[in-house]
């Protein structure tokens, strides 16, 4: 019997391909390792109403982090934990970003009703309950400044899913805290879990796992710190690692 009771991915850059599905081989080898006793879950940034399409098509049975550790939901749609921004938070997350609108910055946030973007910025902030936030510009000076001001702020969890973008959540509120949370919901020793990843939303559940491995795509950072490198996500890197495991 393997060591490992639960395998966590992530989705973008991880398990879904380029065009935004889920492979063949990777379907086959997920389906590997539940057959082998060791059960799978995603651990993502996206709001959960995305990530519930691949909860239901891949058949998914354990509970699901989702916008980076700010809520976890059993599979049958019954939350276990929320951790949300507050309005303050909020407030200034969107002044700063009104000031680089003019360098063309896009913005999106998580909230518990809906998934914002500037054109459906809501007149009140306070009408919405806010999960994570989030910046993108291909100008990494952008990004890099954008960054100075929030770390300055010093209030927040800051990743990102792509180099191109920020991720803000309250600090403290990560993957690797939602997945601690599975594991009180599981009984399970966060020791027998493996945990696969590309992008610095990743880094807190890779070190905190049993296992931590880096997709051939991720960032040199996330690399960095894995215990495994496996094959980009777009060559069926989840498929390759779970092999491994399953054979180790």
């Amino acid at each position: 019997m393997s060591k490992w009771r639960l395998i966590a991915l992530d989705m973008d850059g991880t398990l879904l391909d380029r065009d935004g599905t889920v492979s063949a081989e990777n379907r086959k080898w997920i389906n590997k390792a539940r057959e082998a006793g060791i059960e799978v879950t995603l651990a993502t940034g996206r709001h959960i109403r995305s990530a519930r399409v691949w909860i239901e098509e891949l058949g998914l049975r354990m509970p699901v982090v989702t916008s980076n550790g700010g809520e976890v939901w059993t599979f049958d749609h019954v939350l276990l934990d929320r951790n949300t921004l507050t309005w303050e938070d909020v407030h200034f997350l969107y002044d700063l970003a009104v000031k680089y609108k003019k360098y063309g910055t896009h913005i999106w946030a998580n909230t518990v009703e809906e998934i914002i973007h500037w054109d459906t910025f809501p007149e009140r902030i306070e009408h919405l309950t806010w999960l994570k936030f989030g910046y993108q510009n291909d100008n990494l000076l952008v990004i890099k400044d954008i960054l100075r001001r929030l770390r300055a702020y010093g209030r927040f969890e800051i990743t990102n899913s792509d180099p191109t973008n920020i991720e803000v959540n309250p600090v403290g509120v990560n993957k690797a805290n939602g997945l601690q949370k599975v594991c009180d919901y599981l009984g399970i020793h966060h020791r027998q879990v493996v945990t696969m990843g590309d992008s610095l939303n990743d880094v807190a559940m890779l070190q905190w796992a049993g296992m931590g491995i880096a997709m051939g795509n991720a960032q040199e950072e996330v690399k960095a710190i894995a215990d495994y490198v496996t094959m980009p996500h777009d060559q069926d890197g989840v498929a390759k690692a779970i092999e491994m495991l399953l054979k180790k």
